[in-house]
Parts: structure tokens; C-alpha cells; sequence
């Protein structure tokens, strides 16, 4: 369904996605991940039309979308991570525009509205303004958006972000029932949500493309290596020493004092046998090991193995925020952008 190939984009002397390539076949939920700052949302906005890259090829569906972005646009429901929205409007009376915009045939727009107001559950507000809404509802208006086209691909940006946990689930649950039926491609920072909905991950992380696979593939691979896990009676600072001094130690991914006042940390191996070395050099230290036991990798250790180098110069962390304002201009696909309270004080705010 997605096809990027060698894709880069520069800002000026600034490189912020470079020569990645991946693929999202269709019918899965892949995840989308990075640090801020990463290229995620510029590379979200050249798959969807909004920025042309400065190399590569995309297919959207069999379409070159360098080639024909209209047509590559209409397999595509986009919701950006700040959803722009026509705040006057009322939420059905704007899902009808927006489909309209999309092409939707007209003997369709009524039921298509119905549908995507209810996958995004929004029907209680379905007539109130959207100014008026809370940032969880306006959120979901946005999905709402994404969906009312009925597209084979979705790309959401931070679809979850303002919502509390009951909305949260909600949204997961509606994205794993798509699986199968639509492709979806999901970026968010919330790794269990990417664990409990995502097939497979693709990981950037300085505009690089530094992972791709299947969740469980990956921790076993060991791209985030082995965990072990240490606890002891002692200094902590001591035992960090010795600890990070043993051959095979990575990185000593966190350490804190229990309340027993006993030390405990975990590091990040290379190989199985360290945990031997790990036990011999702490006993000849003279420190007391009360437990030492591997811990299963999980996405998280593999995130940040790939992604805690820091640049050496950093994108400004507005690379990909920056382009709000360009994605705002566009009106065939895009409302007002001003989310700064609520259009008019003559109604209470709606609570997500």
C-alpha cells in the first residue's frame, strides 16, 4: 500500500529525513516511531501530499504520488498530529463539507457521515459547534475526518494525544478492528500502544531509518540487547562503577535506592554470558548481590537503544512543526487552525 524509496528532505542546510526506504503492505498496522525531532511528521507529510521530497519515490496504492498527488491523495485519510478544523462549523455539518471535499458521491455522504461520527464516537456532539468542543473531542473530529472518505489508508499523526484513558482505549480498539480491511500507518510516542495495536514497527531517528520489524522480532533479535537486572546492598555510585566497567555492558539503562535501602539497576548487555562476568566482578568488589536476573527486552529498551545517541547537531525541534502553517494553507484538505479556546462563550465547553 506504501512504497517510500530513498526518501530525503532538506530545510535549507538542514537534513531532516535522509535516504530512508520502507514498506507498509496493505491490510497492516504499522507503527511509526522517533524522538522528537526525528523526521516522523515530515516524512507523514510527504506520503500525504503536503511536502515534496528533495529525493526518493513514493507509491501510494500503485500510484507515484511525485507523479499524480491527487490521485495518490484520494486512497488517503490523514490526521495530522494538530488537527485544523473550521471551528464555526458544527461537527456534522462539517464531516458533510469535508466529504464533499474528498469527492465523496453524494448518494453516499449521509451514510458515510453516520459511520465515521460513530467509529470516532462523537454522535453525542454531532450538532454542537466545534469551537465549543474540548481538545479531546476536537481530536476526534479530526479522526472522524480521516474516516469519512471510507480510504484504504489512514495515516495518523498522534491520533490518541488529549484523550483520557477510556477514550484511549476506544481508539486502539478501533484501529486493531481495521486490521485486515485498511492499512493503517500510526505515529505516536506511546509504545504499549504500539505493542497492543502495531504488526510492525519502523524506527527513525535523526532522519535515519535505524529499525524495522515485527515488535516481538525485534526484542529478540536483540536490537535493544539483553536486560539484566541488579540488585545489591552497597553504594550506588560504587556499583555503577563496577558494573559499567564489565566487557559486554552496553549501557546502565537506570538505577534508583529502594526503600530497603538497597541499590538496584538494570543494564543493557550485548550477550548472555555477561551476567557471569557481571556476578564475578561485583563479588570481587567486595559488594553484596542480593538478585540478578534477566528481564525480557521490550519495545521500549529497543526504542531507546536505537534512539538515545543525541545529534550531533540537532534539527531545530521545530523542523516538522513548522510546517503547520503550510499544511493550514491548504484548503481543499484543511479548516481553520485556531485552537485557542472556544468560538464563542454563549455555550459550555463539551468535556472529552
Amino acid at each position: 500500500m506504501i512504497r517510500v524509496e530513498q526518501l530525503s528532505k532538506r530545510y535549507g542546510d538542514q537534513l531532516a529525513v535522509d535516504d530512508i526506504s520502507f514498506d507498509v503492505p496493505k491490510g497492516e498496522i504499522v507503527g511509526f516511531l522517533g524522538p522528537n525531532g526525528a523526521g516522523k511528521s515530515t516524512t507523514l507529510r510527504m506520503l500525504t501530499g503536503y511536502l515534496v521530497p528533495n529525493q526518493g519515490r513514493i507509491r501510494i496504492d500503485g500510484i507515484d504520488a511525485l507523479a499524480d498527488p491527487v490521485g495518490a491523495r484520494r486512497s488517503i485519510g490523514y490526521m495530522p498530529e494538530s488537527v485544523p478544523l473550521y471551528r464555526e462549523m458544527r461537527v456534522e455539518e462539517y464531516l458533510r463539507y469535508r466529504g464533499e471535499l474528498k469527492g465523496v458521491p453524494r448518494r453516499k455522504l449521509a451514510g458515510n457521515v453516520d459511520q465515521a461520527i460513530g467509529m470516532a464516537n462523537v454522535t453525542d456532539v454531532r450538532n454542537r459547534i466545534i469551537g465549543q468542543l474540548s481538545k479531546g473531542y476536537r481530536s476526534r473530529v479530526g479522526l472522524a475526518d480521516a474516516l469519512v472518505a471510507d480510504p484504504p489508508l489512514l495515516v495518523l499523526d498522534e491520533p490518541t494525544a488529549g484523550l483520557d484513558p477510556n477514550q484511549i482505549r476506544q481508539v486502539r480498539d478501533l484501529i486493531r478492528a481495521m486490521a485486515g480491511e485498511k492499512t493503517v500507518l500510526l505515529s505516536t510516542h506511546i509504545l504499549p500502544e504500539v505493542e497492543s495495536t502495531c504488526s510492525r514497527v519502523v524506527i527513525i531517528n535523526k532522519g535515519k531509518l535505524v529499525g524495522e520489524g515485527a515488535p516481538e522480532d525485534l526484542r529478540v533479535s536483540g536490537a535493544g540487547g539483553q536486560v539484566l537486572v541488579i540488585e545489591g546492598s552497597g553504594d550506588q555510585d560504587r556499583y555503577a562503577e563496577v558494573v559499567g566497567a564489565v566487557q559486554g555492558v552496553r549501557r546502565i539503562m537506570d538505577r534508583e535506592k529502594l526503600d530497603s535501602g538497597l541499590v538496584r539497576l538494570r543494564i543493557e548487555t550485548g550477550s548472555a554470558d555477561v551476567a557471569e562476568r557481571v556476578f564475578a566482578a561485583v563479588a570481587e568488589a567486595g559488594l553484596t548481590l542480593r538478585e540478578l536476573h534477566r528481564q525480557q527486552t521490550s519495545l521500549e529498551d529497543v526504542f531507546a537503544s536505537l534512539t538515545t545517541v543525541e545529534p550531533a547537531g540537532d534539527a531545530p525541534q521545530d523542523v516538522d512543526e513548522a510546517d503547520d502553517a503550510d499544511e493550514a494553507d491548504k484548503a481543499d484538505d484543511a479548516g481553520s487552525v485556531d485552537e485557542e479556546g472556544p468560538a464563542s462563550d454563549s455555550e459550555p465547553e463539551a468535556e472529552a
